[in-house]
């Protein structure tokens, strides 16, 4: 098992949601062509992210790392471990259908599934970093 992966993994997660913030600024801007370009960037960030989360389950096992602490940052810790997790189950359905809308050129739909798309992506994107601070260096 390779004791670098979930930090790779947190690390892909942070370049995911500051592309997302990055992509959804210029879209505010109408900076179509570069918004387009960035998602595009945090599309792929998001699938190399899954490819690495994968291959640290295949060889540590589910659950392998516990999180050891103790008092109010427990239940803290679980709560947003349960939220992430439950979440990160629809970011590549919702990711892949959004993409999807705007490659067809569908951008009323593609817009009206972004709203929903990018909170969840984000949250599920910085939660992860927050989840492998609290795991690995609390």
């Amino acid at each position: 098992m390779s004791p670098i992966l979930p930090a790779i993994n947190a690390t892909l997660n942070g370049i995911a949601a500051a592309l997302l913030i990055w992509g959804y600024t210029l879209i505010r801007r109408k900076q179509i062509q570069k918004h387009r370009k960035v998602m595009i960037s945090a599309f792929i960030t998001s699938c190399l992210f899954l490819i690495c989360y994968l291959t640290y389950h295949a060889q540590a096992g589910i659950g392998s790392a516990h999180f050891r602490g103790t008092g109010l940052i427990r239940p803290i810790y679980f709560t947003i471990l349960i939220s992430h997790t439950i979440l990160a189950a629809t970011v590549p359905f919702l990711a892949v259908i959004t993409l999807r809308r705007a490659v067809k050129g569908k951008f009323d739909r593609h817009r009206a599934i972004a709203r929903w798309t990018l909170p969840i992506w984000l949250y599920v994107s910085v939660t992860g970093v927050v989840v492998y601070v609290m795991l690995y260096h609390m």
